[in-house]
């Protein structure tokens, strides 16, 4: 069985080279790399990680935790991403949930541990247990019981609490490899293959997939510790990126940075983690000059696997900006609504998709994910245009059923997002006595100016059939999102009682 160890021989033929370098300056050469992780491998099998064993990574951006995976992988466990930024209730009671035996953490953050764990382990120039640990293993692990996980990878939760997902390493090392093959042709081949930037956290699949397809590449890893606009730029500049991930914060940041004149040489962007509205896309394509290439991935699919590619950017530019791309090579998608196989350009369904590994297995995947025949169902409602793009209009569970008429958020929205003034905006289904639920608007409008909803208001009825505009509108200063910039829906929810009448 094919593991991520074995992307290390990718890089161990240049010892002396640079592997992983921190925006703070820091550089581990390969050499170093492979060393550290040889020398922590060992300390976790003495200390009882084997096949099976789930092993917390808890580390801020930087190349210990990218050592505490890969010796996780080397002695045969799984790992466990944890975001050091959460609160330590919340960290309890997701090693609680992913069932973690042991905590790789850096000594600054080990107070935010849970107790009770039978191992936590200091990562860092000196590899030591801490004193929290009782260092025995724990007495109903079960060995051996997901030695082919690579790791447990939470979701965003942006509807729920988030869920533990377990990923195979054959299904990452395939879907690295296939998006690999559909890049090639972005840019030059190059002698020596250009850094990977990583500019979103470790703790997140987002940040992990990127470091394991540089990894894919043969290619050494920069690691921004925090985003920051001109940081960003000054790396970018310092080591030639052409090509880069940013999620849709990221890049309104960058448009919102006055001084900010260039992104040179930047080429290409890969819009990543959340939806990327139009009207921000062109803007940051107009400011800067860079071409966006979106994408689409799910932690439950292993990865991303629907994509824009130079070539379509080529063929169509902005023409089709608010599409995710087409589906990469080997991946299948339909679009199923009540049972049945929807096709067309008008039709929208919630998006199923099949891969190579989904196919072959889909037995990790929650009962209610099984699309049947080896599809995975998504719960992001979709369409397909004549030319093959896939465009995302919402969620199944946020699809707004009007008195039997049926709205898909994203349709709304798009409309609201193209009225000058508007920066953001999100559309709910709130509570009605005789319709069930009507779409309900929060809009986001320019600081400083006054909210004009008249507006928005005749754009909707000029745009969209009259069922689909909102019932009602509130304005608010900024949207609800999570770390990785997804609207939470719950929260706006949350506040209909205040604004309903």
């Amino acid at each position: 069985m094919r593991t991520l160890v074995d992307l290390v021989p990718r890089i161990a033929a240049r010892p002396h080279d640079a592997a992983l370098v921190s925006s703070d300056t820091a550089t581990m050469t390969v050499g170093e790399f492979l060393a550290r992780v040889e020398r922590l491998a060992a300390v976790l099998q003495d200390s009882g990680v084997r096949s099976g064993i789930r092993v917390g990574v808890h580390h801020g951006n930087g190349p210990d935790a990218v050592v505490a995976w890969f010796a996780t992988w080397t002695a045969g466990g799984t790992v466990v991403p944890l975001n050091p930024r959460v609160a330590t209730d919340e960290l309890a009671r997701i090693t609680k949930t992913a069932e973690i035996d042991h905590v790789l953490t850096a000594p600054t953050g080990a107070d935010h541990v849970p107790a009770g764990l039978p191992m936590t382990l200091h990562t860092g120039d000196e590899i030591r247990p801490s004193t929290t640990g009782a260092g025995t293993q724990r007495a109903d692990s079960t060995p051996g019981a997901d030695g082919e996980v690579a790791l447990v990878q939470f979701t965003s939760g942006t509807t729920g609490a988030p869920k533990p997902v377990p990923l195979r390493h054959d299904t990452i090392v395939a879907m690295l490899n296939s998006v690999l093959g559909e890049l090639a042709g972005t840019d030059r081949p190059r002698s020596e293959p250009m850094p990977n930037l990583i500019p979103v956290s470790l703790s997140l699949w987002a940040g992990i997939y990127n470091v394991l397809f540089a990894f894919t590449a043969g290619a050494p890893v920069v690691v921004m510790t925090a985003f920051e606009p001109t940081r960003f730029a000054d790396l970018v500049q310092r080591f030639a990126i052409r090509s880069v991930v940013l999620p849709p914060a990221a890049m309104v940041m960058l448009s919102d940075t006055e001084q900010l004149m260039s992104l040179a040489p930047l080429r290409y962007v890969r819009s990543i983690t959340a939806p990327l509205p139009p009207t921000e896309a062109v803007r940051f394509h107009e400011r800067f000059g860079v071409a966006i290439l979106n994408c689409y991935g799910q932690t439950e699919l292993g990865g991303e696997v629907i994509g824009w590619t130079a070539t379509d950017w080529k063929q169509h530019g902005v023409e089709k900006l608010g599409a995710v791309g087409k589906p990469h090579r080997g991946v299948e998608v339909r679009l199923v609504d009540d049972g049945r196989v929807h096709e067309g350009p008008d039709a929208v369904g919630e998006l199923e998709v099949r891969t190579p590994s989904t196919k072959k297995d889909v037995s990790l995947l929650a009962e209610d994910r099984h699309g049947g025949e080896g599809f995975v169902r998504t719960g992001d409602l979709a369409r397909i245009d004549d030319d093959g793009f896939v465009w995302i209009v919402g969620r199944r569970s946020s699809m707004i059923n009007r008195g039997g008429l049926k709205i898909a958020p994203g349709d709304v929205e798009e409309v609201i997002r193209s009225v000058p003034g508007v920066v953001d905006a999100a559309v709910v289904g709130a509570p009605d006595r005789r319709l069930g639920e009507v779409p309900w608007a929060f809009v986001v409008w320019r600081e400083g100016e006054a909210p004009d909803i008249a507006a928005i208001e005749t754009r909707c009825r000029e745009k969209l059939a009259g069922y689909k505009v909102p019932a009602g509108w509130t304005v608010i200063d900024a949207l609800p999102r999570n770390e990785i910039g997804k609207i939470v829906p719950r929260d706006l929810l949350a506040r209909l009682p205040e604004v309903k009448t």
